[in-house]
């Protein structure tokens, strides 16, 4: 156990002595992963974003921006005027409206009530926005339009006591007038089909999930560079005439891959829950079963590759080459069911397609333990065939 505590350690020491390394191990990994998520960590909201500036502080106001805040089209953000006009200069908005103090009841009354909106030239959005603020305010000044009229009308069949009891109908009208518009039937209504998509692909599960085993996959395969290195400088050999035994020197080294790995997988996975905002904890069981076998599986065939190269150089290029296309094919960068049916099929034979597929199952689809045990049995059987091919053809010449 000591020779292979010290093996493990001698190859961490290599890989990391380089500052470069973290760039793969790490950084590019979290950037990728970002870029196809679609930079965000939840879905999108893809109304028109809409600043506004309450200077008025009334009833009316409040109104308005209630209306606002229930459209499907623009999307609040209320802020300090100050704020909102950088934020309009720097186009950060297409639209910018502004609520005078001026904008109460009484100024209504006189048909005085006035909004200022901001628009960005030449810009489709601040078109939707305009739309948007000209709806609510017809929906708010027709409230208060009706609840006026009513007084008027009930005050000339009987006039009012006093000031209070006016103000009380008005306000009971006001009510009314909001209920009776909230009844209105729409004369123009909206379907949004319910077709299913046939793609069952979350953007930010197929990222995190997808890069992470990219990433951990490409390194694994890379275990045959460690080979060709050790046999061309000749340490290899030298260590294999000490008391050291094959298979001590096999595990020591294949066991220090898979426990980089597995760190690069359970940080990425943390990266994953706090910035994606993903479920990776959803079965704990699940994901270290599914993190295990994928890495056995990568590092199996990185052993069995380590017996047909010859040079450094030879295992670089190869490793890195059928990382990227087992990851492209295996829909760790697209989803699968972009794919020809019969590419589908044919991905069946690559270790990260059943990785994919185990790792969408948990935190994509939710699933548990159950989820995952096909996927881990044909990983752990990958290892098992290119294991033994590794071990078979093992030379330190």
């Amino acid at each position: 156990m000591k020779k292979i505590l010290s093996i493990i350690w001698k190859n961490f020491k290599l890989r990391f002595t380089s500052p470069m390394e973290w760039l793969f191990f790490l950084i590019l990994p979290i950037i990728f992963t970002l870029i196809l998520a679609g930079g965000t960590g939840g879905p999108s909201d893809s109304r028109v974003r809409l600043l506004v500036v309450d200077q008025a502080q009334s009833p009316l106001s409040t109104e308005m921006i209630e209306k606002l805040k229930q459209s499907d089209v623009v999307r609040v953000d209320l802020l300090p005027l100050e704020e909102a006009e950088q934020q309009f200069s720097d186009r950060e908005a297409p639209a910018l409206l502004v609520i005078p103090a001026g904008f109460d009841l009484a100024h209504l009354q006189e048909n005085q009530a006035l909004l200022e909106l901001r628009e960005q030239p030449n810009n489709t959005s601040a078109l939707l926005a305009s739309q948007a603020v000209r709806a609510a305010a017809r929906q708010v000044s027709s409230i208060y339009t009706i609840a006026g009229k009513a007084v008027e009308e009930a005050g000339r069949i009987r006039p009012f006591a006093s000031q209070a009891e006016r103000e009380a109908f008005f306000s009971a009208a006001v009510q009314s007038a909001q209920a009776e518009m909230q009844e209105t039937p729409n004369y123009l209504v909206v379907t949004q089909g319910a077709t299913k998509d046939p793609v069952d692909y979350d953007a930010r599960a197929g990222s995190s999930a997808g890069q992470l085993i990219t990433w951990v996959f490409v390194p694994l395969l890379g275990i045959s560079g460690s080979f060709a290195y050790e046999r061309q400088i000749g340490t290899l050999r030298r260590l294999m005439i000490t008391p050291t035994h094959r298979s001590t020197f096999l595990i020591g080294t294949i066991a220090g891959e898979v426990a980089a790995a597995l760190l690069q997988m359970t940080l990425l996975v943390v990266f994953g829950m706090l910035a994606l905002n993903l479920n990776w904890g959803y079965s704990l069981p699940a994901l270290a079963l599914i993190m295990v076998s994928s890495a056995l599986a990568a590092a199996a065939l990185g052993t069995a590759m380590g017996t047909f190269i010859k040079t450094t150089g030879q295992a670089n290029g190869l490793s890195i080459t059928m990382g990227m296309v087992m990851a492209l094919l295996g829909g760790c960068w697209y989803p699968i069911e972009l794919f020809p049916p019969v590419v589908q099929d044919a991905t069946r034979i690559l270790p990260t397609r059943w990785a994919m597929q185990g790792m969408l199952n948990l935190v994509q689809r939710g699933q548990g333990l159950e989820g995952v045990l096909i996927e881990s049995a044909v990983l752990l059987g990958f290892a098992v065939v290119f294991f033994t091919i590794g071990v078979a053809r093992f030379r330190y010449e």
